[in-house]
């Protein structure tokens, strides 16, 4: 059961990272300026790195020949289990930047968190993938301030966006039942305290961002259960285009 829990918790790690990093590469050659369209390809590839090291590591638990390339491509929607805020679409800029920094906030601290797991390999990609996880949260937090903090009208689409996409924030720190034994285990890093530690960050860069968070927040959740929005399919189409046209097919 340990072993399972492991592979299971393995691949909702890497579901996160995986299905975010593709729809930041979205962005690519539709940015705003140059700039950010690059800085916003840079950080997608740094997501699909992560989730390479994360599906390479369950393929490596599993066995029977599996290969990284079988878990993006080669599973239906119930199999995933990364949360709904990564599946939403991109919107504007500020629908974009508000994802990811709500996303950078859960992240970061959990990557800390991860880099001391009683599992070698969770803790050597959590450590590895810090230093980019930082830079991720400085730049989203960044753009927060500027545009919330900018004109009439960047202030009310990053308002808008806000009350959009804080609904699905709380479920990244929601324990499946198979984190919860891996937390006792001292393996998956504590959610309690993660979510002390984001809820602050993001709370002091909202208000500094002169935006301020909805009165009623319903939490939106379903993810981790393979329960998916309208969104995630069409993410799957285009992602999984070529193995299910050309099945078993390698470069």
């Amino acid at each position: 059961m340990a072993n399972k829990d492991l592979l299971n918790y393995t691949l909702q790690l890497a579901d996160d990272v995986m299905i975010l990093g593709h729809r930041l590469s979205e962005w690519t050659g539709h940015g705003p300026v140059l700039e950010q369209d690059i800085a916003l390809s840079n950080i997608a590839l740094d997501l699909i790195g992560k989730a390479r090291n994360l599906y390479q590591y369950a393929a490596r638990q599993e066995g029977n020949g599996k290969t990284e390339d079988d878990y993006p491509y080669k599973r239906d929607v119930l199999a995933w289990t990364n949360v709904l805020l990564v599946e939403q679409q991109n919107g504007d800029f500020g629908q974009t930047i508000v994802r990811q920094f709500l996303f950078d906030c859960y992240h970061y601290y959990h990557l800390e968190a991860l880099s001391k797991s009683n599992d070698e390999q969770m803790a050597f990609i959590g450590a590895k993938s810090l230093k980019e996880a930082r830079y991720h949260l400085q730049y989203s937090s960044e753009w927060m301030l500027r545009l919330g903090d900018g004109t009439e009208e960047s202030h009310s689409r990053m308002q808008k966006a806000v009350d959009d996409k804080i609904h699905y924030f709380e479920e990244l720190f929601i324990p499946t039942e198979l984190e919860a034994r891996l937390i006792k285990e001292g393996i998956a890093p504590d959610l309690s305290i993660i979510r002390e530690k984001a809820f602050a960050k993001m709370n002091a860069v909202i208000q500094e961002s002169t935006l301020v968070l909805p009165e009623k927040i319903y939490t939106q959740q379903g993810g981790r259960d393979g329960k998916h929005t309208e969104h995630f399919g069409f993410i799957l189409t285009e992602l999984q285009f070529m193995q299910k046209t050309y099945p078993d097919m390698v470069w």
